[in-house]
């Protein structure tokens, strides 16, 4: 007997089985560098009446960038990548690797659900592979991506991950699409239903990619900022003292977040909630992550944006990273929506995070911090080491309007102008400065100097 034919015939099967996962593992991470493990797992099953050569799941380690990574990618060519009890244990086997090494994990996910014929069984086996991906949370950085259809259980996955990717065919949903379409009494495409663009209020759309290529990169570089897998400070030639004269002028979200990073050392993710701005990047060199609102007439909360908020400020407590909030902020939103919604558990919840959060914390009003927007994002008390305002920014108990209405309202003036009054006198962020509540006043041209400078001395 030819041991070593064998072997040759049965792994042959075994990469027949998975080439198309393959390839996609091998776009994604350094040539050459992927390491399988079970890579002859094998069961038979009893419905089907045929075997399932690698459990409909490629797992092991590779590296990106150089970076040390495990991948777990389900397989849609064996059962649909359907979920088994063996291919629980095998992802199981990968995540308890990357616990014990300290290393991130990719999943490139492509599941219709369950295989039919294991009854309970296979609900053992999801049970502790996504019980064990929950305590990986905030114990090593976790990357989903949305490779194809993903149903069922396998949808929890992206859950847990702290960044979620969806490839251009990318479908998510707790249950299948016909399914929950059907029940909302219509018929719409799987698209329609759990695509990118139809997860607006969900937080699980991280980035939209159009292929691997696009992912890797991204991964690349957030696993080059993270002080998890790279220094908290680096040298990268960037200009410490660079001002720039154009944010005196027109100080918009973008011209903040390019004046305030390093060049090409940024990411900004999430696609639900965009009048909030999450970015991880590097500030003079130092890791960081902020937030930047980004409005005509200041942000008003809500319960979607607040919790797309606690999840940025959890993910900064647990990688070490300086947390800047760039404040042009309201309240909560006025309307009955929001008032019959999670909003308040969610602002709880923000200030448990905000004391939780031991790294350095630094406020810059840039525009406005108005009522419970300058209690959660520029208030000394809610922790803050620094708050900076800009010359023109507007720190008050009420917005201008509504300012105006109380505070005049015996007078019969054009309201327009009292509004103007009423911000002359009571937003000006002297008031604030002379009470020490805030730090300093400064132009916007400066404020990446006055940051960096902060972040100098704040870094443990």
């Amino acid at each position: 007997m030819d041991k070593i034919k064998i072997l040759q015939e049965r792994r042959g099967k075994v990469l027949a089985a998975g080439s198309e996962t393959r390839n996609m593992i091998a776009s994604l991470v350094d040539g050459e560098s992927f390491v399988e493990v079970a890579g002859f797992s094998f069961s038979k099953n009893e419905f089907y009446g045929s075997g399932a050569e690698g459990e409909g799941v490629v797992a092991g380690f590779a590296t990106i960038d150089g970076y040390p990574v495990y991948v777990v990618a389900q397989n849609a060519a064996v059962y649909g990548g359907g979920v088994s009890s063996a291919n629980c244990a095998k992802i199981l086997r990968c995540l308890q690797l990357a616990e014990k090494n300290s290393t991130p994990v990719i999943y490139l996910l492509n599941s219709l659900g369950v295989q039919i014929g294991e009854g309970v069984t296979v609900l053992e086996g999801l049970a502790s592979v996504l019980a064990k991906a929950s305590r990986l949370h905030g114990v090593v950085p976790q990357f989903a991506v949305i490779a194809g259809d993903v149903y069922g259980q396998s949808a929890l996955f992206a859950a847990a991950a702290d960044f979620t990717f969806f490839l251009k065919d990318g479908v998510l949903a707790a249950n299948s699409p016909l399914v929950i379409s059907a029940g909302s009494g219509k018929n719409l495409p799987k698209e329609k239903v759990g695509g990118a663009a139809a997860l607006g209020r969900t937080n699980l759309v991280s980035f939209t990619e159009e292929d691997i290529a696009g992912v890797r990169a991204k991964i690349a570089k957030i696993l080059d900022i993270l002080p998890f897998t790279n220094a908290a400070v680096v040298e990268n030639g960037a200009d410490l003292n660079a001002a720039f004269p154009d944010l005196n002028k027109n100080c918009t979200a973008d011209a903040l977040i390019e004046g305030v990073f390093d060049a090409d050392s940024y990411v900004e993710f999430g696609k639900s909630a965009p009048e909030v701005r999450c970015v991880l990047g590097r500030i003079g060199g130092i890791s960081a992550a902020a937030i930047v609102f980004d409005s005509e007439n200041g942000v008003a909360l809500d319960d979607v944006n607040v919790a797309k908020i606690n999840s940025f400020i959890e993910f900064a407590g647990y990688y070490d990273l300086p947390f800047i909030s760039f404040a042009d902020t309201l309240g909560l939103k006025t309307d009955l929506a929001v008032n019959d919604s999670l909003a308040l558990k969610n602002v709880y919840k923000l200030m448990e995070n905000f004391e939780l959060l031991e790294n350095a914390k630094i406020s810059v009003v840039y525009k406005k911090a108005v009522g419970l927007g300058y209690t959660l994002f520029a208030a000394k008390s809610m922790g803050y080491d620094y708050v900076y305002a800009f010359a023109d920014a507007k720190i008050a108990l009420f917005d201008d309007v509504q300012g105006a209405e109380i505070e005049f309202a015996g007078e019969k003036a054009d309201k327009k102008a009292l509004a103007e009054r009423y911000a002359n006198e009571n937003s000006d962020p002297i008031n604030a400065a002379k009470n020490g509540y805030v730090d300093n006043i400064i132009e916007p041209q400066f404020v990446r100097q006055y940051l960096i400078a902060s972040l100098q001395m704040l870094l443990k």
